[in-house]
């Protein structure tokens, strides 16, 4: 029987929800109302919040300085890529450590994990200079490589998670109707995991766009994503604020609007396995 929770808690927990969901996406709405601002206005002190001269001006000229295009196509092939390719590795080892464990899985599992705390910049000139010799600098194949190689540890522990909860005697059973191993993995474990596979996906398109460490240093111009984009909008003479925000704004409006319409698939996905 479900436990009855009171007008005034059930208040106060809504406004504390709503406190911390004010406090997120303030600097965001920060963000986007300083993009419509002159110069003068962004650094106006005190802030001015919504009695301004709203202009475009911003807009046009970070399209007239950098092609945003070009950037952007950049951010979804680098991000779509390395996410691709993430699958492909991680569904596999996912499926092996789920339903054919060994004695140092779990030893595996915390070995992958523990690699997310290793920070960039201390493999970063090995991984400069072997970046060099293959000629993968500044190239779309060498991020998409670099990227599913720091995010795999996260795919596989997600699908790792997703997978324990597929009871095992279905795939048994699938054994037994003589399905291969390959078709035990695309038509019967896929199809059951995917609101699992949905938010991996979603979570690792999120991270890759947001990387900024690895593109900024094996980039330069021709496979620089919308990271580098922003980062172009930082110069010796200071920092154009309101140019700034206006690149930032066009920067994550992409994934903004992607994990907006995708936040039911992506809630799903998280709190897979969770309720019994």
């Amino acid at each position: 029987m479900a436990r009855s929770v009171s007008t005034r808690r059930k208040l106060i927990t809504t406004v504390f929800a709503w406190a911390i969901g004010i406090a997120i996406f303030f600097p965001i709405l920060w963000t986007i109302l300083t993009s419509f601002k002159t110069e003068a206005a962004a650094i106006a002190d005190p802030p001015v919040w919504f009695n301004f001269h709203w202009t475009l001006d911003n807009y046009a000229t970070v399209q007239e300085r950098s092609n945003y295009f070009r950037h952007f196509m950049n951010s979804v092939i680098i991000s779509g890529g390395s996410t691709l390719l993430g699958l492909i590795i991680a569904v596999p080892a996912a499926w092996s450590m789920a339903f054919v464990p060994a004695k140092r899985t779990k030893d595996v599992l915390m070995w992958m994990l523990s690699t997310k705390m290793l920070p960039p910049v201390g493999v970063l000139v090995p991984i400069y200079l072997l970046f060099r010799d293959l000629g993968l600098l500044d190239t779309r194949i060498g991020l998409v490589i670099v990227l599913t190689l720091i995010n795999l540890p996260i795919i596989v522990w997600m699908l790792y998670t997703y997978f324990k909860e597929i009871p095992g005697e279905i795939l048994e059973a699938a054994r037994m109707d003589g399905a291969s191993l390959r078709s035990e993995i695309i038509h019967v474990l896929t199809p059951m995991a995917i609101p699992g596979m949905a938010s991996t996906v979603l979570l690792n398109i999120i991270l890759a766009w947001n990387e900024a460490f690895w593109t900024l240093n094996l980039t330069a111009a021709k496979a620089a994503p919308l990271t580098a984009f922003i980062a172009s909008y930082s110069s010796p003479e200071g920092l154009f604020y309101a140019k700034l925000s206006a690149a930032s704004t066009m920067a994550i409006a992409p994934i903004l609007i992607m994990g907006w319409f995708s936040q039911k698939q992506l809630v799903r996905g998280l709190t897979f396995g969770a309720v019994k």
